[in-house]
């Protein structure tokens, strides 16, 4: 048997006594050490992870930045920051961030020095996702960094390590903001800064949530420590920017699915109602358009402009009688205040007559 299983079994046999001596915290605090260690097999890893993951960025190809996921190690250092954080074992906490570091501004140069070399224009959407965090990242680490923590205290769990890596990825933001400041996108590139602390800041608290649940020992060491109150301090800094991109979300969110209805209620309207502009043969409606606001006067009635482009075969067609007739409808079924404007486009039709 492995020292590695060894160690993991002892560990399974510790969770399961109920409580943690101080000689089980010693060995617990040994196999974090390795985790924490900055070796060849570190080094190696992030390199690796970082080249798949920017390639794969740069080919707008989310199967090769999931690839960069799996091969990365730092969620490991991460794990045994925080141990350390709850321990309050500086010689541990220093080590585990000093491996993170290397990792963290070699990916950052690689990143730059490939966004640089290749020169493209303009990146894809695997870049610009992860540009704007939120809350919902911030749940999706806390979560991750829980199910990176279990999988150390119980042999069992360690085959969820992979998933958790791809869930709550911390090298393909990073990549991201090394691309972005070779093009010196500033502002996305703090965007991608942002998501990385989440990510890290998410993983730590989660840890020590699920280390704190685990075992009672570890609660009250959760309560002693004065790290882990930075920690959930830094951690609580993150709901400000966060909070205010996920209202920004969901203001967004409401008012495409508002427009979306607006402009479906109004073309079923031309489509189905019997006052319509005229003979769909006559008029066809190619697009509609809504550019709308709330208004400050009133119980919060839209108004706004609905522009309708229509294919007309008489140049005459619809009239104007026809489009104040048929805003009027639209603003009593909506219980709104739109203007309709018609841009009409004349045909002519060359074939034999009727």
């Amino acid at each position: 048997m492995s020292a590695n299983n060894q160690t993991a079994l002892t560990i399974d046999e510790f969770m399961e006594s109920g409580s943690l001596s101080s000689r089980k915290i010693s060995q617990l605090r040994r196999s974090h050490m390795r985790d924490a260690t900055l070796d060849e097999v570190f080094i190696v890893l992030s390199i690796g992870a970082s080249l798949i993951s920017t390639l794969g960025l740069l080919a707008n190809s989310s199967a090769v930045v999931i690839g960069g996921m799996v091969v990365a190690p730092w969620i490991m250092p991460l794990r045994a920051a925080a141990f350390a954080i709850l321990l309050g074992e500086v010689r541990l906490l220093g080590r585990s961030l000093r491996t993170l570091l290397v990792g963290v501004l070699s990916t950052t140069l690689l990143s730059f020095l490939l966004g640089s070399v290749t020169g493209l224009p303009q990146f894809g959407t695997e870049v610009l996702a992860r540009t704007s965090p939120n809350l919902l990242d911030l749940g999706i680490a806390l979560v991750a960094g829980g199910l990176a923590t279990y999988a150390k205290l119980r042999s069992d769990a360690v085959s969820s390590l992979a998933g958790t890596a791809i869930a709550v990825a911390l090298v393909p933001p990073v990549c991201v903001m090394g691309l972005l400041l070779s093009h010196q996108s500033w502002s996305d590139a703090r965007g991608a800064g942002l998501l990385f602390a989440t990510n890290l800041l998410g993983i730590l608290t989660g840890g020590l949530v699920l280390m704190a649940w685990k075992d009672p020992e570890f609660r009250h060491e959760l309560i002693r420590s004065r790290l882990s109150v930075a920690s959930f301090t830094l951690t609580g800094l993150l709901l400000i920017p966060l909070g205010g991109s996920f209202i920004g979300l969901l203001t967004q969110a409401n008012r495409e699915n508002r427009q979306s209805m607006v402009e479906q209620t109004v073309r079923k309207f031309l489509v189905n109602e019997t006052l319509t502009f005229s003979d769909s043969e006559l008029v066809d409606v190619e697009h509609v358009d809504i550019d709308w606001k709330t208004t400050q006067k009133g119980k919060g009635q839209e108004e706004g402009i609905i522009r309708i482009i229509v294919r007309v075969t008489d140049p005459d067609l619809p009239s104007y009688k026809q489009v104040t007739l048929v805003q009027e409808e639209i603003n009593k079924l909506l219980q709104s205040n739109y203007q309709l404007v018609v841009q009409r486009t004349a045909v002519d039709v060359v074939g034999p007559k009727k």
